[in-house]
């Protein structure tokens, strides 16, 4: 077959005229096709999925029951553009409750459709040819994507446990610092489970002050922390002054699908976000907006819910890891567990010289689907979302025999 002469058209960023022809497989991808070859290998054993991202559970019924009653009105059919006043000033309320954030709904606050999308279109607001956005790995990866799309540059900083799991700053050359316009944070932390400190935040501030740098707070799972209250980087001194924040309807109220979020805290960043994110969407469905106040307005009542579910089977899943080995301790935040992979098993037959090796080998012997990252240092990542649509006798059952398919193997660490 002739070959398109599109072959020969496609942008640099995406590979070019090799676009398509990689045979790399992307990790998500690997485990996939891991799971679906472990299900036609022995049908009988059902797959213990901790690899998904994502809550398990629906949205609380008030919300739903919101969605329903606005997705009929008349006058919600029209573009969202960059959002309606009320979901705004419903934002500002719940920033102000939860995290004694006070905001401007009209100058610090505009929605997005999730914060994928936000993190996207950041770079456009920025990123200049040659500039640099300070990633930290293992991470959420889009904002540095779009760099690198943009002719800009990444520099990742590792998180290991030596640093309690936050970049340390001072790794930074002078030429980096000089050059870097965007410095991406994502506390509560999404693999690791780590959550930031008010120290760090305001080291984070001062860096940024001094170098003339964003801070681009991910605060997806900041609704998710078992460790006193949640905390907002826009809650200390000078942070709205050098940092926006991104919050998300996903995590903390089960509404990922629903696609909504928010960018919050420095006037002029949001007003620039806004301008670009301006010219590529037309903003959520207003219903939508309007169904998510119900929930934003009963977080006191909706996310502690959620976080004690997390928090209980996170407990769980790290006694059984710890009772055969592994280095595990329950996570400050989020819904995820993040420990290193042991070398190997004690007879000998299987050695594991990387978190994919090791991940493989769960999905394919113990039909528990879990996300490798070696990134900075051989490790996996556990997510509490498993399903367990039976309440806690389900989620007790589930837990119970992701302790007995990991209990007849002797692990080396």
């Amino acid at each position: 077959m002739t070959e398109s002469y599109l072959q020969e058209n496609f942008a640099a960023r995406i590979g070019g005229n090799m676009f398509g022809k990689d045979t790399t497989i992307y990790k998500f991808e690997k485990i996939k096709r891991a799971k679906k070859a472990a299900m036609a290998a022995n049908p009988k054993l059902p797959i213990i999925d901790m690899g998904v991202g994502e809550p398990d559970e629906g949205a609380f019924p008030q919300v739903v029951e919101a969605l329903k009653e606005e997705a009929g009105k008349w006058e919600n059919r029209t573009y969202a553009d960059n959002g309606i006043d009320e979901f705004k000033q419903a934002v500002a309320r719940y920033m102000a409750g939860l995290y004694s954030v006070t905001l401007d709904a009209s100058t610090e606050i505009v929605h997005a459709i999730g914060s994928k999308s936000a993190l996207s279109l950041l770079p456009a607001v920025f990123i200049n040819p040659g500039d640099i956005t300070i990633m930290t790995v293992p991470g959420y990866p889009i904002m540095g994507t779009w760099t690198k799309y943009l002719g800009g540059e990444v520099v990742n900083l590792p998180l290991t446990t030596d640093n309690g799991y936050l970049p340390n700053l001072d790794a930074l050359t002078e030429d980096q610092k000089k050059r870097a316009k965007l410095l991406y944070l994502n506390y509560p932390n999404n693999p690791t489970g780590a959550s930031a400190t008010v120290e760090f935040f305001k080291k984070a501030i001062a860096f940024a002050k001094e170098n003339n740098i964003l801070i681009v707070q991910d605060a997806a799972y900041a609704p998710l922390n078992f460790v006193g209250k949640p905390l907002s980087i826009l809650s200390i001194d000078g942070g709205k002054d050098v940092a926006i924040e991104l919050h998300s309807m996903s995590k903390g109220f089960n509404m990922t699908g629903w696609r909504l979020s928010w960018v919050c805290g420095n006037a002029l960043a949001v007003k620039a976000f806004a301008s670009v994110k301006d010219n590529a969407d037309s903003g959520q469905f207003a219903a939508i907006q309007k169904a998510s106040i119900k929930g934003l307005d009963a977080q006191s009542e909706i996310t502690p819910a959620i976080c004690e579910k997390y928090q209980r089977r996170l407990a769980s899943m790290t006694a059984t890891l710890q009772k055969i080995g592994f280095n595990a301790k329950v996570p400050e935040g989020s819904f995820y567990l993040y420990v290193p992979v042991p070398k190997g098993t004690a007879d000998g037959s299987v050695t594991f010289d990387s978190g994919e090796a090791f991940s493989q080998w769960l999905i394919t012997e113990k039909h528990i689907s879990s996300v490798p990252w070696d990134d900075a240092g051989a490790c996996v990542r556990f997510s509490a979302t498993f399903v367990a649509r039976g309440g806690k006798a389900e989620e007790e059952k589930v837990l119970a025999e992701f302790e007995s398919r990991l209990s007849d193997v002797k692990f080396i660490f």
